[in-house]
């Protein structure tokens, strides 16, 4: 064979990997609003950038007519590229090759791009679109899954790991995005489950459509599997180009700084007045991060999850952050199971890749009620001083107003190890607030006299005596209580400070989380 046959052959073959399932299956997908696995890699990466690996892998089964569907790649196109000039691993599920369905050869290919992530130290970015297993290939698809799942778990914590669902997820298929560190869905295109709502109601006979079971608002605001949703693909990729511009590489290397753009030393007048005085009013949490952390840096996670409690990255003098609060508008913000997971799993995730946490503190306890002590608010809440006393990066704690009773100890208090503790002059801390404790330490002398004003003597008393920010400062609680406006440049030079942290370890192979 002469030497341009040889490139020809090569040519053709190439261009049959691109075509997938071929120009029939190319247009039913278009036909759904999706695009196909290469548009989205084309989509997401750097112009040009894209490297493809193993793109001409086949099954090797038979049975059920799998003998006449071998396409070269199989159902997923893999590889490495570039995001705003960063290296990724990433590997995009092909629907229009039988489904996409999750093959031996599919996780053959997956598991190699994961392995090749893992040695080059770069994010792993996985775009799903599966009917689920290849049940033609029985357990051998199985295996494929199980293969895939250890190199999950092994890569956790070491790389970032990021699930975008462009299309179904179910059964077995979802447990490796629920193993990543963030699941991006999108609105009225992609579903999880385990099982579906056929088999629910011949098993249960409850009746439950797709969207109500596993679609991206279940997920977002119901069960918290999804960290974002997207109105569409174009936003999920946006998404996830911005998500992965917060993150490190991997985790022996530092978030990348960008050149600071914001004053450091902007004071912002209105955070001064921004918590209201009276205890029972409410105000949003995110009106102070906003303010204090670099402009338009704030880009939150769980938004609709436990909203209750806010979390999310932001860049403070061009340096990333993870930001925890607790949320007045929300319940009064207090921490109950949802909240205490959401925050319990961001701050791990942050210590794991060196991104140091500011916390924020306006709480007034946790949840009471039988709904949360029997769904295990002791075991969920323990997540949260676990998560905080675990952690080794930087970590500072901002007390806006209530710090009451276990609230205030997990919620980054300075006895479970934060560095520096800072408190506005509108900080409670205490065991109880002041209403509560003096309902208790003069139930009877109150019921005996029914002195209005000696109530109110009462409570202010116990504010200035247990409640007061200055009463904790004095004993060394808090550090320093700081005006709201100067919150910004106190925090920017404490982390500076803290940069090169060291924490020295205690021997062990792992804790044992309350999980």
């Amino acid at each position: 064979m002469a030497r341009s046959e040889l490139n020809d052959e090569l040519l053709r073959r190439r261009q049959d990997a691109r075509l997938g399932g071929g120009p029939e299956a190319i247009e039913r997908q278009h036909a759904k609003g999706k695009r196909t696995a290469r548009e989205r890699i084309d989509a997401l990466v750097d112009a040009g950038s894209f490297q493809e690996v193993d793109p001409y892998i086949t099954h090797r089964h038979t049975a059920f007519g799998l003998d006449e569907k071998r396409c070269p790649g199989d159902a997923v196109v893999v590889g490495f590229a570039r995001v705003d000039g960063r290296p990724i691993a990433l590997a995009a599920q092909d629907f229009t090759v039988i489904g996409g369905s999750f093959s031996e050869a599919q996780a053959q290919k997956v598991c190699q791009v994961l392995d090749l992530a893992l040695k080059a130290g770069t994010p792993f970015v996985a775009l799903n679109d599966s009917v689920g297993a290849r049940i033609q290939e029985g357990v051998w698809s199985l295996a494929g899954y199980a293969e895939l799942f250890w190199r999950n778990t092994q890569a956790s914590g070491v790389i970032p790991q990021i699930s975008v669902m462009l299309g179904p997820c179910a059964g077995g298929s979802v447990y490796s995005p629920g193993l990543t560190d963030f699941i991006i869905m999108t609105e009225g295109m992609s579903h999880m489950f385990i099982t579906g709502p056929e088999v629910i109601k011949t098993v249960t006979g409850e009746e439950v459509d797709f969207e109500m079971l596993g679609g991206a608002q279940t997920h977002a605001a119901v069960s918290g599997v999804a960290h974002f949703v997207a109105a569409d693909e174009d936003e999920a990729l946006t998404v996830t180009r911005r998500l992965l511009d917060y993150l490190p590489p991997n985790n022996a290397a530092p978030p990348v700084r960008v050149a600071p753009t914001d004053d450091p030393a902007r004071a912002d007048p209105e955070l001064d007045s921004l918590v209201p005085l009276e205890d029972s009013e409410s105000y949003d949490i995110r009106q102070a991060i906003n303010r204090i952390f670099d402009l338009d840096s704030f880009f939150e996670v769980h938004a609709r999850f436990a909203p209750n409690a806010v979390a999310g990255f932001a860049r403070l003098h061009g340096e990333v952050v993870g930001v925890v609060a607790n949320q007045p508008a929300w319940l009064a913000g207090v921490l109950d199971i949802n909240a205490s997971d959401k925050i319990a799993r961001f701050v791990r995730f942050c210590d794991a890749f060196h991104i140091p946490l500011v916390t924020f503190v306006d709480c007034p306890g946790f949840m009471p009620g039988t709904v949360q002590e029997h769904g295990g608010i002791i075991r969920h809440g323990a997540k949260i001083v676990y998560a905080y006393s675990e952690a080794t990066v930087p970590k500072l704690c901002v007390v806006t107003r209530k710090a009451y009773g276990g609230a205030y100890i997990v919620m980054s208090s300075k006895y479970i190890r934060t560095d520096l503790v800072f408190a506005w002059p509108t900080a409670e801390i205490a065991v109880l607030g002041a209403e509560g404790a003096v309902n208790i330490l003069y139930r009877k002398r109150l019921a005996e006299e029914q002195d209005t004003a000696a109530r109110e003597r009462f409570v202010a008393e116990f504010r200035e005596q247990f409640g007061s920010p200055y009463a904790a400062a004095a004993s060394g609680h808090v550090d320093d209580v700081i005006l709201p406006s100067e919150t910004r440049g106190r925090l920017i030079a404490a982390l500076d400070y803290l940069r090169d942290k060291q924490v020295p370890g205690v021997p062990k192979k792992h804790g044992c989380m309350p999980l």
